[in-house]
């Protein structure tokens, strides 16, 4: 996905100009990369707020339209809100080159219904949310969908099963569990009282006395005396 966001450059520095900013509706920011000395930039706050909402979030590719000039394509490596009122209160941008493979983080969706979990009882989790990939800017994912319509109790999805996409490299480790279905924690926790109480329950194995080598020397020799007599 691609969004488009206007923005301006800021010709003065400091905490009383980003107020400034902030009082006129717009809201301070920086962009850097490609080589170029960082810029400092303002932003409409809604606008941004409106792309960081969407599926795609902070993956989403902007074209950002400054100062006249053609749109430049940019990603967004940070932002910070107001820990109150959650308003956008500042904005990292880094600048992408369209021909270069990039590394980002995307969600993992899922679809269909578990067998192991409408069937069996069991409770499906999630040991990861998100898979770290590497790809070109207009190859990002929205997020990565599994189909677990297959999977029963015990089962799970890894990241070396994920279906193959050739514009995709995967960095998480391909043995990552993603998703499982697995027994839920209570009957769990029975199921290993029960074992526990069975193992404690069954009958001891019968000792094997075996004599010593002393005991057996003196048993053949009383043995030698009554054949003597």
């Amino acid at each position: 996905m691609e969004a488009t966001l206007e923005a301006t450059i800021r010709e003065t520095f400091g905490k009383n100009e980003a107020r400034r900013t902030r009082r006129q509706g717009r809201m301070p920011a920086v962009l850097y990369g490609d080589g170029a000395p960082a810029r400092a930039i303002a932003v409409e706050p809604k606008a941004l707020l409106r792309i960081l909402h969407s599926e795609s979030g902070a993956n989403t590719l902007i074209a950002l339209a400054l100062g006249g000039a053609a749109p430049t394509r940019v990603l967004v490596k940070d932002y910070q809100l107001d820990p109150v009122t959650h308003h956008l209160l500042h904005a990292d941008f880094y600048t992408v080159a369209m021909d270069k493979a990039l590394r980002v983080t995307v969600p993992v969706t899922i679809k269909g219904d578990a067998p192991g979990v409408k069937q069996q009882g069991g409770v499906l989790e999630f040991v990861r949310r998100e898979v770290e990939l590497e790809c070109l800017p207009a190859d990002i994912p929205e997020h990565i969908e599994l189909d677990i319509d297959g999977l029963m109790l015990h089962q799970g999805i890894r990241v070396r099963e994920i279906p193959a996409n050739p514009r995709l490299k995967f960095v998480t480790e391909a043995d990552a569990m993603i998703v499982h279905v697995i027994m839920p924690k209570a009957e769990e926790a029975a199921a290993a009282a029960a074992e526990t109480a069975a193992t404690a329950a069954a009958p001891a194995e019968p000792e094997v006395i075996k004599k010593g080598k002393k005991e057996e020397e003196e048993s053949a020799g009383e043995k030698k005396e009554e054949k003597k007599k």
